[in-house]
């Protein structure tokens, strides 16, 4: 299918803040593995950008990254030649997130970065969209969510086993997109 070979996928993640120490290798790892398989990465930043190491390593590995900033952002120089759309309202880069992304993706990372992979999945429609959500759920980071997932999408959300699915590892991770793609179609 012409859409599997080449997605586009809205990821989420950051290094900031406290928590696992591990995320910026993770977040590497998961750029190299999705760029590898030929995904078009959507990252949102809003007034900061907390996926760098996600991004130079997709960049490295030559993949396809495309920025939904505010009108104010400015890149990091390592980043200055990566492709932007600059739309200064909030909501409207949600929606645009959303527009764009096949598949949303979440890494471990804060707080922010989970509320802002659902909201950009709400504004996409959510459950009612179709369109799946994969978690990397490395040292439990989205435990909470495989718990919500069991207890309120599944009895809320027709198919919600196809919509939110889980892996623990990264090796996995393109396997778990791949697949929330194919049963999508």
């Amino acid at each position: 299918m012409a859409a599997d070979a080449s997605p586009t996928l809205a990821v989420f993640a950051s290094d900031k803040g406290p928590g696992d120490p591990e995320r910026a290798p993770i977040m590497s790892e998961a750029g190299t593995i999705l760029a590898r398989h030929g995904a078009r990465i959507v990252c949102l930043a809003d007034g900061a950008l907390e996926a760098i190491p996600l991004i130079t390593a997709a960049r490295a590995a030559g993949g396809d990254v495309l920025l939904l900033v505010d009108e104010g952002f400015a890149a990091p120089p390592a980043l200055a030649d990566v492709p932007v759309e600059r739309i200064d309202d909030p909501e409207a880069r949600l929606k645009r997130v959303g527009e764009l992304a096949q598949v949303f993706v979440g890494l471990p990372g804060s707080l922010a970065s989970t509320a802002g992979l659902y909201r950009a999945w709400a504004s996409a429609g959510g459950g009612t969209s179709g369109k799946p959500v994969v978690l990397l759920n490395k040292h439990r980071a989205f435990e909470a969510m495989r718990g919500m997932a069991a207890d309120i999408f599944s009895h809320s959300i027709p198919q919600a086993d196809r919509i939110v699915t889980f892996t623990d590892n990264v090796e996995d991770l393109w396997n778990k997109v791949s697949w929330a793609l194919s049963v999508r179609n």
